[in-house]
């Protein structure tokens, strides 16, 4: 991207982190250097981590669980708030932040999660510095184990699709094996192509089956992961950069993700 390309930056904040057993408050504000033995009480919130090397410009969170607390913390950081009204998926959550990706003054847009706080800031800037020659570049990385991740389903150097898990694990083990660069879930993407993208997504939402209050309900969910392969199958180029070390992609998901991330920090 050219040096006067203004680069804007979303972030995810919404979810509660239900696998973080024993804490109730929203996990991008977890510690990343815990104090007096208590893994859940310290400084260095994951989100502010996350938010200090992300590029200069623009700034939005999407919120929703504790979203008193998470504004309240990121006071300072001059960000623009959006409310995700139910957790509806990665595409909800951009679709929260419709008015910030229409109106917002920027040339490409940072996408990530809150919750990924070893991310380096070159790693960032990598994913916008694809756009030179792509219209949306996605952080992958190959780790030991792909666990139930997604994976890149790559042909050439551009991404086709993004396959989930439940569909890649009855693939034979050869397609298995090709499909070695998982999804980072975060992404960089040119604001025009977004816009018009965010608009099909919305079309084609996923209807799953979820327990509410003890009842089976009807939840429409979106996914990023849809925009991907909408991109590729009209012709645009659909880039992807591979983080160098897995643990950098680290999400806190639970208690030992948390206390791996901590020790991480600490020795960087």
């Amino acid at each position: 991207m050219g040096k006067n390309q203004k680069i804007a930056s979303l972030i995810f904040a919404a979810g509660k982190g239900s696998r973080v057993k024993g804490y109730e408050g929203n996990k991008t504000l977890l510690p990343l250097v815990p104090k007096g033995g208590e893994v859940f009480q310290g400084d260095k919130p994951i989100l502010l981590i996350i938010i200090d090397k992300l590029p200069q410009g623009p700034k939005a969170i999407v919120v929703n669980h504790k979203k008193e607390d998470v504004i309240r913390a990121t006071g300072t950081c001059n960000a623009k708030y959006y409310e995700q009204p139910e957790l509806n998926g990665t595409g909800g959550a951009l679709l929260a932040a419709r008015d910030f990706i229409k109106n917002e003054q920027y040339d490409s847009l940072l996408i990530t999660m809150g919750d990924t706080p070893l991310i380096k800031a070159s790693t960032f800037q990598g994913l916008v510095d694809g756009l030179s020659v792509c219209d949306l570049t996605i952080l992958g990385f190959a780790p030991r184990d792909k666990k139930k991740y997604g994976v890149l389903d790559i042909e050439g150097n551009y991404v086709k699709r993004i396959v989930e898990w439940e569909y890649w694990h009855k693939f034979p083990a050869q397609e298995q094996e090709r499909l070695s660069i998982v999804n980072g879930g975060i992404y960089a993407v040119k604001k025009d192509a977004l816009i018009k993208y965010l608009e099909l997504l919305s079309a084609q939402p996923h209807i799953v089956i979820k327990e509410r209050e003890g009842k089976q309900v009807e939840v429409k969910e979106y996914f990023i992961t849809d925009m991907v392969e909408m991109m590729y199958n009209d012709g645009l180029k659909t880039g992807y950069v591979v983080a160098a070390d897995e643990d950098e992609v680290m999400g806190i998901d639970d208690v030992d993700s948390l206390k791996k991330a901590q020790g991480l920090y600490e020795n960087q």
